[in-house]
């Protein structure tokens, strides 16, 4: 299926969800995080929910990461150049939604991308070989293009795998695991 129809798909079904689903999932998401063989990192990138996206509530994985002693990386988007700046997440930091409703630090400090060992990342929908739908941005392509070939990469998702995703083009960073409520996936 083509990403343009997969945005449609799963756009819809997540707002089908409601507030008790999308919390019940989200938990069962965090509870299937903590099987993931990645505990050995220090620096863990995260989304903050969009809660008008009907978004998974990373807070779980966010007090999980913070209960294992973890340094938790949170991100600002700058629209123009379409980069994301990296700030490590403490109890001092402020967060402001903008203009898209994204929840994001004001300011705190500034971690770069080379430190970034495992990542987050929100989705749409996600194939059975790890390739991914998000909103069409191309915001985690470019950051994930500048983090280290090593770097983890997580996709969270509500919904299970399609097969295939039939346009993925060369510069698409895919995954090394999705979770769903139900199971985790390795590519």
């Amino acid at each position: 299926m083509l990403k343009k129809e997969l945005r449609k798909r799963y756009k819809a079904l997540r707002n089908k969800l409601t507030d008790e689903q999308i919390e019940d999932y989200s938990i069962a998401i965090a509870n299937q995080f903590l099987k993931l063989p990645i505990w050995d990192y220090s620096f863990y990138h995260i989304f903050l929910s969009i809660e008008e996206q009907k978004e998974i509530n990373t807070d779980f994985i966010l007090n999980i990461l913070s209960g294992k002693d973890k340094n938790i990386l949170v991100s600002k988007s700058d629209f123009k150049t379409r980069e994301m700046t990296h700030f490590l997440l403490t109890d001092n930091t402020v967060i402001k939604k903008n203009n898209y409703n994204i929840p994001e630090p004001v300011e705190g400090i500034e971690i770069s991308n080379d430190k970034i060992e495992v990542v987050f990342i929100p989705l749409l929908a996600f194939d059975k070989h790890g390739n991914r739908v998000g909103y069409g941005k191309g915001f985690y392509d470019k950051f994930l293009s500048q983090c280290k070939p090593e770097t983890i990469k997580i996709g969270l998702s509500f919904f299970e795998a399609e097969d295939e995703i039939s346009d993925v083009f060369v510069d698409d960073v895919g995954l090394d695991y999705c979770v769903s409520p139900n199971k985790f996936y390795q590519f």
